[in-house]
Parts: structure tokens; sequence; C-alpha cells
């Protein structure tokens, strides 16, 4: 039996871009430009700041700007792309800084009430210490070269993989779980982890096994956005929280069909799921084409019907300029310095501290099994309840699935379950609005315009306690 900490089941997620935080043009951030960003982060309402890869970059094969093959000079290479002279997965990027710099990172989130998750990458630069320390746990081609990584229709001429059938299994494994426990002992205690399905099994079921034995609050993040059979697997094999199709699930039947799943036995005795509304691989279609009122919908969605939840770096300012024809950012900063205005006009920033604050002061949000659809006739509307485990806080939440047109219905809110009598008062107070609307009876009647008020979160105040 495995008994997670809190924050395993109830977390927002912040994923951060080190290097992206700071604001000279053309230059990268350092350890010290990613502090100053955290009293914001945190007054955003956010518990965990995850990082991505914060290892010294490869040079061999580094990709430019756009994932170009040609880097010039002052190109910095993905940060997927591990390792160099410098280091491998126990160093940090001399840009950002040392080790010691990471360390005041992680005690100055901590001392506004976050925790710092890392990126767990088990892949590695042609120039990675690996390489040429440990030959046997790479393949080469018959010419010597060393086979770099594929993912078709995508090449990362740039990266290459373990081989975990390699003859000194036992020396990879090892090192593995060895360069987690070096970070849980900087103080890291949370992991999300890349690819994981591209891995055996039996190697997540040993390392993770390992690694609770000896840091039981250890928490891991499986990001597999792959096929459900191996999604469920993954989980069943101890990952505590898991990527999901959230992502891409738009519409009313959509989003009702995948929570039902999630929900209902077997998928709730095992698979624990993180709502991302974005990454840095994946801008979805509906932000691309929604503008604002779309990141305020999805927010709401993420926010609300999971626990747990996650928005990556310029979420939060509505950053929607795609590739054209594809589902990723226009001019990545995977490839490139970024220095970006965490003020600018549209944000949403406002939103995400209000419904982060009601997250932590409503415990019917921080349950997952609690979800109940309710009942309304508009396919764009898309209304439900969670109610806490001691039936004393009630949250109800209606939203227009529509970024571009107002939409108006009837929702039947589940008095009846609550003990409510259809002539009771009861009060219907809104999150983002601060507005009490005193109601009686189980249908009440909502309007949501997509640029005032997209989503509409609600505590329902039982008669006996309105005055409380």
């Amino acid at each position: 039996m495995v008994v997670d900490r809190k924050a395993a089941s109830f977390a927002a997620w912040y994923e951060m871009f080190p290097r992206s935080q700071g604001i000279e043009p053309g230059k990268g951030a350092t350890f010290d430009d990613c502090i100053a960003r955290l009293p914001e982060i945190a007054r955003l309402g956010f518990d965990v700041v995850y990082l991505v890869p914060i290892h010294p970059i490869g040079r061999v094969n580094r990709k430019g700007k756009d994932n170009s093959t040609v880097a010039e000079p002052d190109d910095p290479g993905s940060p997927y792309a591990i390792g160099s002279e410098e280091g491998g997965h126990r160093a940090v990027d001399p840009e950002l800084g040392t080790l010691a710099d990471f360390r005041r990172f992680v005690r100055a989130a901590a001392a506004l009430g976050m925790e710092v998750a890392l990126d767990f990458a088990i892949q590695a630069a042609p120039d990675h210490p690996w390489v040429r320390e440990h030959p046997q746990w790479f393949r080469f081609r018959p010419d010597g070269t060393i086979k770099y990584a594929e993912n078709p229709p995508k090449k990362y001429e740039d990266i290459v993989n373990v081989d975990f059938d390699n003859p000194d299994r036992e020396g990879l494994w090892t090192e593995l779980r060895d360069t987690i426990l070096f970070w849980i002992g900087e103080g890291v205690r949370t992991f999300r982890v890349d690819n994981p399905h591209t891995k055996p099994l039996p190697f997540w079921e040993w390392l993770i096994r390992e690694v609770k034995a000896r840091c039981p609050e250890a928490i891991f993040l499986s990001e597999a956005f792959t096929r459900p059979k191996m999604m469920r697997a993954l989980a069943k094999s101890g990952f505590t929280q898991s990527y999901t199709y959230f992502t891409w699930r738009n519409t009313k039947s959509e989003l009702i069909e995948y929570l039902t799943e999630l929900t209902a036995y077997p998928a709730k005795e095992y698979f624990r799921p993180n709502f991302f509304t974005n990454t840095p691989d994946i801008l979805p279609v509906f932000l691309q084409e929604g503008g604002r009122p779309a990141f305020r919908i999805r927010l709401v969605l993420a926010a609300t019907l999971s626990p747990v939840y996650g928005i990556y770096n310029g979420f939060e300012l509505c950053e929607n300029t795609p590739i054209p024809g594809r589902e990723e950012y226009l001019h990545s900063e995977k490839y490139e310095y970024k220095v970006w205005d965490w003020d600018r006009a549209g944000n949403i920033k406002e939103d995400i501290a209000v419904l982060n604050r009601f997250r932590r002061n409503n415990s019917a949000l921080q349950e997952f099994l609690n979800l109940r659809f309710l009942n309304c006739n508009d396919p764009n509307i898309l209304a439900y309840a969670k109610i806490s485990s001691d039936r004393g806080n009630v949250v109800i939440i209606v939203v227009n699935l529509d970024p571009h047109g107002a939409h108006e219905d009837t929702v039947e809110l589940p008095l009846a379950e609550l003990g409510i009598p259809a002539d009771a008062a009861y009060s219907l107070e809104e999150a983002f609005t601060g507005r009490a609307v005193a109601c009686r009876g189980a249908y009440q009647r909502f309007h949501l315009e997509p640029a005032i008020n997209p989503a509409l979160v609600f505590c329902l105040r039982q008669p006996h306690r309105i005055n409380e």
C-alpha cells in the first residue's frame, strides 16, 4: 500500500521555462531571474513550479530557431538535448547558474508555499558524458555513428535514446534511480517524467518502488500522450499522476464521456489525472481559434473538473500564435531565448488568482470522484456540481463551451440530493464577480457571454448557512 501526501491529489502546477524568465533580449535568464518571478507565481495561487530540463545542453547537432537542423553560434538549443562537456543529468546549465543557485531557488519557492518539480527526461545529447563513459548504453549504426531519436514524422537529431536492452541494464537502471535520488537530495520531491511510454514498464515499477522506499513523499507525473492501454498501464505501474486527453476534449459530449470514464470503475482505482491546458509541444486548436475567451473557458474546466491541473507559462498571457496548420507554437522558446511581458494587455492573471483561491477555499474542488453533471439542454453549456464528502461544501460550475457566441439556458441544480426543499431559499456566490444571488427552486437560468463571463463558478450556500 502506498499513501500519498495531499499534493498528489490536489495542486495547481505552473510550468516554467527557466531561460525565458529574464528581461534582456537575446540572453537567457538565470536562477536569480527565476527567483524574481516566484512572488508573482505564488500570488496567482500555484502550488508547484515545474521546470523543464535545467541541465547542460548538447552542442553536437544542436537545433537552431524553429527546430532548424543548423544552429547559429548564439542559439541556445533545446533543453531536452541533455548533456555536454559541462555535465549531464546531475548538472545545471551554466547559463542558469550553479547547483547552489538552484538550491536558493528551491528555498525561495518553499518560503512562498510552493514546491519545485523537475523534468526527468531519459535521453541524451550525442555529447552527453554517458555516451563517452558508457557507450554500451546506446545503439550505434554499422558505420560507428550513434542513432538519433525519432518519433515519426518527427526527428530529433540532437537527441539519442538509451538502450534498455543493453548488456549493462543493471548499471543503467541504477544510474537513473540514483539521479532521481540526487535531486531529492537537492530538495526536489516531484518529477514530471518525459515520454515514459517509450521505456519498459518493469523499469518504472522498479524505479518508483525504489525511490518511494527511500522517499515516500516523492510524486511522479506520467507525461504520456499515447494509446489508452499504455496510459493505464503506466498508472498501474506506480505513477502518482497522469497526463490525459483533456487537452483535446472540447465539446460537451466529449467532456462528459471522458470525465465519466475517468471517474468510474476501474480507472478511478488507479488513474489520477493532471489536466494540463497546454504544453511547450501542444497549442490546441481551441486556444488558437478562440482567443481570450477560449483561455478562460479551458482554465475553468481544467481547474474545476480536476483537483490537479497545470498551465504552461504564456497561457496566462493568452499566447496562441501557432505554426500554420499545426498544434505547435510559432518561434517556440524550446529553440530560442524569449523575453515575455508578464503584464501585457489581455492577460487572464486575475482569473487564475481568483480561481486558485476559490479552489483552496472550497473542499469540494479538492476531490475528483464527486463530479456530477447537471441537466442542461443547450449543447454549448456544460454544467456540473461538486459536493464535498462531508456534504458541507457545494460548488456549481456553468461553462459556455463556445468562445464565439453567447448562450443561455436553464440548469437543474441537485437540491433534492442536498436535502434542500424546493421552496427553500439558498444563495449562489459567484467567484469571479463576488456577487451573491438569492435563489429558490432547482431550476435556474444562466446567460454566458464569451467576452464577459464565459464561465460562472458558484459556491452554494444552504439556507442555514447563508448568514455564515
